[in-house]
């Protein structure tokens, strides 16, 4: 049983897609040019070229394919009543949307400068403020407001800030996710029970 052509070529695009994302990731997005990209693969620029034919086409597709999870979520979200469980629910979600996708949003961090500038760095900014909009309950209080769009904002920084701790990647991030935790229930009048 052979591999039919459709999944030899979305074999190829995720290849592509790994390799391109591993060189961005080290050389940075505008220092990566598709000539490197085509050596790594060890093909020809025009083989590169049948799937993508610059590099911002690489970058837009890595996106959408390892955000799909945080567009589900955001749907998903709106359907939802806003209440303390429902929020825990998108903290987990959100948590494993981006540990899934840790090397894109390893890369957008460190290129902050590019991601503005490309298509995508609209389509991030919007959906972050998407997310931030499932926790703001327009009569908290100010600072109940922070806690909630700081729970979001502490995942992110974990995936930064405890990458180079020592310990096991999924109990680093259950502490994350302990701490984001703690915000959103304060937020809610609750004290968290430690």
């Amino acid at each position: 049983m052979g591999s039919t052509p459709q999944q030899r070529r979305g074999n190829t695009r995720q290849r592509i897609q790994d390799v391109a994302l591993e060189l961005f990731a080290e050389q940075g997005y505008e220092k990566t040019s598709l000539r490197e990209i085509a050596e790594r693969l060890e093909v020809t620029k025009a083989a590169l070229y049948y799937h993508f034919k610059t590099k911002e086409d690489i970058l837009v597709s890595i996106f959408e394919d390892l955000n799909r999870p945080v567009e589900e979520l955001l749907a998903w979200g709106r359907e939802q009543p806003r209440t303390l469980e429902t929020k825990k629910e998108i903290l987990v979600r959100y948590s494993a949307a981006l540990a899934a996708a840790a090397p894109l949003f390893r890369f957008m961090q460190e290129n902050q400068a590019a991601v503005r500038d490309l298509s995508i760095g609209k389509t991030v900014k919007e959906r972050v403020m998407g997310l931030v909009d499932l926790f703001m309950e327009p009569d908290a209080s100010l600072a109940d407001q922070v806690r909630c769009s700081t729970a979001l904002f502490t995942l992110h920084a974990g995936m930064f800030t405890i990458k180079d701790l020592e310990g096991d990647p999924e109990e680093k991030r259950k502490a994350v996710l302990e701490v984001a935790f703690e915000l959103v229930t304060r937020a809610h009048g609750v004290e968290s029970a430690g």
